[in-house]
């Protein structure tokens, strides 16, 4: 149970929201075929233009985000190390080291004061965000994750808390604030600015929001590592679950218009060359390149794999403890910080801070090394980018309390901002002394462990890179220096040490794997890896979860898996549906609905008419007579009827079959007479469904009968849907036809999303109890089904894979016995269910 939970600690009950889906599935009611009817190739060509433009846009906007980010995190860092190193310097000789150490104590501590701040506007802009968004690209709706207070609070907290020192990368954040941009952008509107509003008639449902998360995150991504196709693979691998190929294209486009703005940017800021792309992305990490004076050196060899594969195991070991040890900080947290007033994080987040910051300087100044410098570093660079890199490496070098010529190991690792460092340990050709490199990587790990929770935006991509870099190091030097291997490359053990320390934490494998070699532009390294991460990813997966997947489980969201486990489906829809029913009629009155609406949470609900034939045969329970009943319901209707009846638009759907569910009696199995239909037809055009029981609506006070009787279902409307009709008046009064109630186009039925008005906020005064509305033409007549009989996986993949939000269980006669959600899919939910499905055989 070292790396593990013991089985106490995960039956702990930890805090549950009830957790909205969004709807990926479209609702195909009449204001939607409305919209369909009026749609030629003209208008669905300019909507897929619009589209364009927009993936366009927020990939330019991502990028400016990461420009903004990247320069004031440069321009302050530059500040504080400058101010602090000349004091140092001066001191170094007076002796007067404690006026430096306050010095970058007042530097650090203000940032992370701002930081946390900003953290405490908007509580959802503390972490890096990547949980939040995985979720959402899930299908879940996180409160406040894609709102533009957030995106604000987290860039410039993100700022301050990378510029106070603290070990926090701002790439994971830049993911967030991509997703943030993809989601608002297209909206044209924002809660936080209510006065600017434009009225863009296009994007106004879940399913195009959620197309622009991905293409938005995909795009912080490839911002962040200069990586656009390691972006759109990281969109597909972390959440999204309905996937197509225009879809793919479109994030591909976005990821490539952010890392050309922000390389186009970067490039001009800093070398002054406009149009020059010499910056790709805001984590650059060189070319690889032995020395041509060394003959033996080459990046990898086939021996050197299998130093690789031990590496990968000891990075999983690594990454699970890390895990192990966050989880049980965060569970700290969410027991003893959380509850408190608000300024106890704040004060937590100083602390951490402080501790950081006399951390890096005690060690700098006493733990440190002086070593050598490498004379090989400036010969037989051909190109300017490596001399470039080379000048910037060397030029990072602190000297602390060194004599000329030697630099102090240790402060050139902590006294740098994070990116430097790692440059250093890939590409610095002087060595690092491996006591140097054991401490930095234990201080390192234990800090960066503590700093991930805290209430600042907090990358871990960067922390856990320089962690792994001085780790793959450590063992470059072993090799070199006791086994006696001089043909190995310092730099690529790094790289490889990186990669095995953040796929034991993160668990990511292809997103990973292209993601580090579009950023070491090295192809070669390829297989290393690849091999490297799975291999780190399944040690780790032996005793945990990934780190990301452990927040969004402490938070309690229901996170869907890509599939469930083989042994689930034992289990059928019936097993694991929520047979307890609020369900509306087709003519219902306002009371009625307004009861419902308040007094029950959920988000959408079956239109149903009962089947009052069968009612009284069920109540026998007599399961021949009910299978009889069946069948002659199937007589009274021929096939053929029933394929015209179900071919035929609502409004003519009267039938025989609903004739009979309003007729007292049990209809007799002779066909109806031609005329009499017809007849009935006419009278019925615009009442498709039974006025049944408009004044009763399903009360706490219904016994198990009925609650549970035999129920045809007609589709499904939701909350909001209702809501909308009611607050917008679509109603007719008990002397009219029900052709007389308004008509609500696509629109207006849409204009509030995503804020639609709540029922509690809705004035009864204004409503009249008696009048009815018809939700038939605003109902989905169509939504996904599925039989009770279908296994759990069956069931599972049509969840996950339409994006749904709600799946009937509906039996063969056209009966809804049942509703299934996302909670009843998580793996929790199902794991009961099978361990009562094992005692009841």
């Amino acid at each position: 149970t070292i790396l593990g939970e013991t089985q106490e600690e995960e039956d702990e009950i930890l805090p549950r929201k009830d957790y909205e889906s969004l709807d990926y599935d479209r609702c195909i009611n009449d204001p939607y075929l409305e919209v369909l009817e009026s749609v030629d190739n003209k208008k669905a060509q300019r909507y897929e233009a619009v589209k364009w433009v927009m993936v366009f846009t927020i990939g330019v906007c991502t990028g400016l985000v990461g420009l903004f980010v990247d320069f004031f995190v440069r321009l302050f860092t530059q500040l504080k190390f400058r101010v602090v190193q000349s004091s140092v310097e001066e001191c170094s000789e007076k002796g007067c080291l404690a006026l430096s150490l306050l010095e970058l104590l007042g530097f650090n501590l203000t940032f992370v004061f701002l930081a946390s701040l900003l953290v405490l506007i908007q509580p959802v802009a503390a972490g890096s965000g990547i949980p939040e968004i995985k979720c959402y690209l899930n299908g879940v709706k996180v409160p406040g994750v894609v709102r533009l207070r957030t995106v604000v609070c987290k860039a410039l907290g993100v700022l301050f808390s990378v510029a106070g020192g603290l070990f926090v990368g701002k790439e994971g954040p830049m993911i967030h604030s991509g997703a943030v941009v993809g989601a608002g952008l297209p909206q044209f509107q924002s809660i936080s600015l209510r006065k600017i509003q434009f009225n863009l008639p296009y994007f106004r449902s879940d399913r195009d929001k959620r197309d622009f998360v991905s293409a938005g995150a995909a795009a912080g991504v490839a911002a962040a590592f200069g990586a656009p196709i390691g972006g759109t693979l990281f969109s597909l691998e972390e959440g999204s679950s309905f996937w197509n190929q225009g879809l793919t294209w479109k994030v591909l486009f976005c990821s490539m218009a952010a890392t050309f703005t922000l390389n186009f940017f970067r490039s001009g800021i800093q070398f002054g060359s406009w149009g020059s792309f010499q910056l790709p992305g805001l984590l650059n990490f060189g070319e690889f390149k032995c020395s041509e004076s060394d003959k033996k050196c080459h990046l990898w060899t086939a021996v050197d794999l299998g130093f690789f594969i031990l590496m990968g195991i000891a990075g999983g070991l690594l990454g699970a403890t890390f895990n192990c040890l966050n989880k049980r900080l965060a569970k700290y947290r969410m027991r003893n910080v959380h509850p408190k007033p608000k300024l106890v994080r704040v004060l937590e987040s100083l602390l951490v801070s402080m501790a950081t910051t006399v951390v890096v300087f005690v060690a700098s100044m006493v733990l440190g090394e002086c070593r050598q410098m490498s004379s090989t570093s400036h010969s037989g660079n051909d190109t300017l980018d490596l001399q470039g890199m080379s000048e910037d490496v060397n030029s990072s070098i602190k000297t602390f309390f060194c004599p000329n010529e030697t630099y102090n190991d240790m402060a050139t690792l902590f006294f740098n901002p994070q990116e430097s460092a790692i440059l250093q340990l890939f590409h610095q050709d002087g060595t690092f002394s491996p006591v140097t490199l054991s401490l930095f990587f234990l201080l390192y790990f234990l800090l960066s462990c503590w700093t991930y929770g805290i209430s600042v935006p907090s990358g871990l991509f960067v922390p856990s890179l320089l962690c792994g870099a001085a780790f793959g190091r450590l063992v470059a030097n072993l090799l070199k220096s006791y086994i006696g291997l001089d043909h190995i490359y310092s730099g690529t053990f790094a790289l490889i040490g990186a990669a095995a320390f953040l796929g034991g934490v993160v668990r990511m494998t292809i997103s990973l794997t292209v993601i580090l070699i579009e950023s070491t532009n090295e192809i070669t390294y390829g297989l290393p890896i690849m091999i490297t991460l799975m291999v780190a990813k399944w040690t780790g997966d032996f005793f945990n979860k990934g780190i990301y997947d452990i927040h969004v489980n402490l938070r309690g969201v229901p996170l869907l898996e890509w599939e469930t486990e083989v042994e689930m489906d034992k289990l059928r829809a019936s097993d694991i549906m929520e047979p307890n029913l609020t369900y509306v009629y087709p003519h219902t009155r306002i009371q009625s609905l307004v009861s419902i609406l308040r007094t029950t949470v959920h988000h959408a609900f079956p239109v149903v008419t009962e089947n009052r034939g069968n009612e009284r045969e069920f109540m026998k329970g007599n399961q021949l007579i009910s299978n009889n009943i069946k069948f002659k319901k199937s007589s009274i209707l021929t096939r053929a009827g029933e394929q015209r009846k179900r071919s035929q638009s609502m409004k003519s759907y009267p039938s025989s079959e609903l004739r009979n569910m309003c007729d007292e009696h049990i209809a007799t199995e002779e066909p109806p007479e031609k005329e009499d239909l017809l007849q009935q037809m006419l009278e019925r055009r615009y009442t498709p469904y039974p006025n049944l029981y408009p004044d009763q609506s399903p009360s706490e006070e219904w016994t198990m009968e009925e609650r549970f009787r035999p129920l045809t279902f007609h589709g499904l409307i939701l909350r909001s849907q209702l809501v909308t009709l009611l607050v917008r008046g679509v109603c007719y009064s008990e002397s009219q036809s029900s052709a007389s109630q308004p008509r609500l186009s696509h629109a207006e039925m849409s204009e509030d999303y995503p804020r639609y008005p709540d029922i509690h906020d809705l004035d009864l005064t204004l409503l009249i109890p008696r009048m009815i509305v018809d939700v038939t033409p605003y109902m989905n007549p169509s939504p996904f089904t599925v039989s009770p009989n279908t296994h759990v996986s069956q069931v599972f993949n049509l969840f996950r894979t339409m994006g749904l939000r709600h799946l009937p269980v509906v039996n063969a006669v056209g009966e809804i016995v049942g509703i299934i959600t996302r909670h009843n899919l998580t793996h929790e939910f199902l794991q009961a269910r099978l361990r009562q499905h094992y005692r009841t055989i």
